[in-house]
């Protein structure tokens, strides 16, 4: 029973080791790539600020073809 414990608790460190060597060299390709990543982001920021104008416009637009008054007191 000590050998298959022994073994089980190898075959664990190791496959934690051969991630984490390879979660260090994934986060070593990535790093060099940052400018690719801030254009992804300034392109969702732009995206979702545009899409919160449009659901604000139907929004509004609704409400006023229902005739809900808008105005402020």
């Amino acid at each position: 029973m000590l050998i298959v414990f022994v073994l089980f608790k190898g075959l664990v460190f190791v496959t934690g080791m051969v991630f984490a060597i390879k979660w260090h060299y994934d986060r070593e390709k990535t790093r060099t790539d940052g400018q690719a990543l801030r254009r992804m982001a300034a392109t969702l920021v732009v995206g979702f600020v545009l899409l919160l104008g449009v659901v604000s416009a139907l929004t509004f637009g609704l409400a006023r073809m229902l005739g809900m008054d808008l105005s402020l007191p």
